[in-house]
């Protein structure tokens, strides 16, 4: 089975193809085809491909599914005997994301 290790928003996600993965928020309307050129890593059974630090032409296509928001954090400050206590959230913008194709282009 096929996979690529790509990054995206700071975070390196490993995909295999019709993997649904959440990404930081992209930029795209639903639907559409987004297309991740940092691919840092390849594999297909016994053969590996290892970029440096990318991998030359290599590609991972995906369709975007829904824009969306994560579950809530808190951030919660409290000094003791202070009666000091402050109470902060937010919710992190997420991009739903299944992965159609994985290509390694003319570097194989």
């Amino acid at each position: 089975m096929a996979f690529a290790i790509i990054k995206t928003g700071g975070r390196q996600h490993r995909v295999a193809t019709g993997d649904i993965i959440d990404v930081d928020f992209l930029d795209a309307e639903v639907g559409t085809e987004g297309v991740f050129a940092d691919v840092l890593f390849a594999g297909d059974g016994d053969n590996f491909t290892q970029g440096s630090p990318l991998i030359e032409g290599a590609t991972v296509t995906g369709e975007v599914l829904e824009q969306r928001k994560d579950k809530k954090v808190i951030a919660f400050k409290y000094r003791r005997r202070k009666g000091y206590h402050r109470t902060v959230g937010h919710r992190r913008k997420l991009t739903r994301v299944k992965i159609t194709e994985i290509s390694l282009g003319s570097s194989k």
